[in-house]
């Protein structure tokens, strides 16, 4: 089971600042009191006794000092921008193994960390945001696709073709995709650009195959309607995603924020250096 980093800060912020609260308002008053009582006891002995009886704990010691740190952390990764690691080659050529990634956590709107309850509305995510979600059939697992149908929209998948409401995307041939290595055995792989409401990038497709494999049947009996409060999400490694093809919509209270940086690139298992200097600060559109 995926650790959660959330439940855990907000478990260790609440547990020091629950520490270092408590001994303010109860125990430190305490412990001044009884040092100036041991003060007065004798004048030779007051400094050194004084001290003795007005020490702060350990424990307190270490929750006054690790609360602010933990607190900013909670707060930056709850409704500022949180990191992630991207596990698998769905989104190529957009994103590949080992790309370290930022994601914006207020576009869309914030959200109480845990609970995902949504507190302020911003603004939804449109066609072609690349988007980080909670998996709709298991939540405690992250996913990143591409939104290519919003709320009311009609979607279909034909001829490795998607179209929006009638329209198919535009889409230019690029030849065959040479991914330095990156492509872990899926050679043959033709690369095009797709447009999506003015916006390109870039996707992947493997003309030897079917459109749908046996997972994949959500649309192979016609368009699907987007209902509201939902997104149609695909990869752009389109014959080797597991995304809105194959299980459905992902819903609004699903949405974790708006993917938008590179920051990193490491995989050993990529030819020469496991580090990809020429990604590092690359937008993601």
């Amino acid at each position: 089971m995926p650790f959660d980093f959330p439940t855990f800060l907000v478990a260790a912020t609440a547990l020091t600042g629950g520490i270092w609260l408590a001994d303010a308002l109860f125990f430190a008053p305490r412990r001044r009191r009884l040092a100036t009582a041991a003060g007065a006891a004798t004048a030779e002995t007051a400094d050194a006794a004084a001290l003795a009886v007005a020490k702060e704990p350990v424990l307190v010691e270490y929750a006054r000092a690790f609360f602010p740190v933990i607190l900013v952390v909670l707060l930056l990764r709850s409704f500022v921008v949180e990191p992630f690691r991207i596990p698998s080659g769905s989104m190529m050529p957009t994103l590949l193994v080992g790309d370290f990634i930022l994601v914006n956590k207020y576009d869309y709107g914030l959200r109480l960390p845990v609970i995902h309850t949504l507190i302020w509305r911003r603004g939804e995510p449109a066609r072609g945001d690349v988007v980080v979600f909670r998996f709709p059939q298991q939540e405690s697992v992250d996913y990143i696709k591409r939104v290519v149908g919003v709320p009311g929209d009609q979607v279909y998948y034909r001829n490795k073709t998607l179209y929006i409401n009638g329209e198919p995307l535009p889409q230019f041939p690029l030849g065959v995709y040479e991914g330095d290595g990156e492509g872990f055995g899926q050679s043959g792989l033709m690369e095009l650009t797709e447009t999506i409401d003015d916006r390109e990038h870039s996707i992947l497709v493997n003309p030897r195959i079917g459109d749908f494999p046996p997972a994949c049947r959500v649309l192979a009996g016609g368009p699907v309607t987007v209902p509201e409060g939902h997104f149609f999400v695909v990869g752009d490694n389109r014959d080797n995603s597991n995304d809105s093809r194959c299980w459905g919509f992902v819903p609004e209270r699903n949405l974790v924020g708006k993917a938008f940086v590179i920051w990193m690139h490491w995989n050993s298992e990529r030819a020469g250096l496991p580090i990809a200097f020429d990604r590092l600060g690359d937008l993601i559109k």
